[in-house]
């Protein structure tokens, strides 16, 4: 079944693909932008998850200026469990995964990068977890490169400076506050609390993200995790990284690279105005 959402002019419009069933436990949202075969691996390996048959997927295509909704039609626009929403313009990361969120029917949420893929039994621990425990509010998973590399995706809350050390050479200079910063330290366990963890792959219970808000949309892209997890913390829960389960992260980082190289790119522009607003907006707490 087609159904055709659109608001007033100039406001999002998105086309999407579902059929009527059950509830299902945990709704998935994979945003993307000029990634389409990055989506469709990704959709494949939740298709894989031994809870497949109690999941639905949400693919938001952020307005790519290529043919990826074409591509993601073809492969999953008549699939049971794949929904396909389309936005007329690229709102940000936040944004169109708050907006997806509004479909989103399960008990769990699931926000995960189109370039991650979850093992097959991932999202079934990840569930078991927050059910024996209510006092996690956010949980993310380890990711771990195609070369066997773990990204350090488990972090302090940073300082401005913490941020220009990572990117500069006074990384050399102050290697024990990058290490802090990193938690290149921290203990090697199931479960841990954390300050934040990077977005790539987050699960909730879909009542707290709501309850949270989603996503703080001033952020376009970059620091909206951060953000998310500062507030997490605020309200009572905890930020859990699950070193157990494991997501494959297949591509480098958007804002890799180092401070200088970062205002050559459109998206490095972003990351430093996201660090503004983000410093700016927890001035009294940094």
């Amino acid at each position: 079944m087609e159904r055709g959402i659109g608001g007033e002019a100039g406001q999002p419009h998105f086309l999407y693909y579902c059929s009527m069933e059950k509830r299902p436990l945990v709704s998935a949202i994979i945003v993307t932008t000029w990634s389409a075969q990055d989506a469709v691996k990704c959709v494949q390996a939740l298709l894989q998850q031994t809870i497949a048959s109690d999941l639905e997927i949400l693919v938001i295509d952020n307005h790519s200026e290529d043919d990826s909704i074409g591509t993601l039609r073809v492969r999953f626009g008549h699939h049971p469990r794949v929904r396909l929403l389309e936005s007329n313009r690229n709102r940000g990361y936040g944004a169109g995964n708050n907006y997806a969120a509004q479909f989103a029917r399960g008990e769990y949420l699931l926000i995960i990068n189109p370039d991650n893929e979850l093992e097959p039994e991932g999202l079934e621990r990840m569930v078991q977890t927050l059910r024996q425990d209510p006092s996690i509010g956010i949980l993310a998973p380890k990711l771990e490169y195609p070369d066997g590399r773990v990204r350090e995706s488990a972090r302090a809350f940073p300082t401005l400076l913490d941020v220009l050390i990572k990117r500069t050479f006074l990384q050399y200079l102050f290697p024990g506050r990058l290490r802090h910063y990193l938690q290149t330290d921290a203990p090697d366990l199931p479960l841990r609390d954390t300050d934040w963890v990077v977005g790539a792959c987050l699960f909730f219970r879909k009542d707290f993200f709501d309850q949270l808000g989603g996503f703080d949309q001033r952020f376009f892209l970059f620091f909206e995790d951060m953000d998310l997890c500062r507030r997490c913390l605020g309200a009572g829960k905890r930020v859990v990284f699950a070193s157990s389960i494991v997501a494959r992260d297949r591509k480098q980082r958007l804002s890799g690279g180092g401070f200088f190289s970062l205002l050559l790119k459109r998206t490095g522009r972003i990351h430093i105005a996201s660090a503004v607003k983000y410093f700016w907006k927890w001035k009294s707490e940094a």
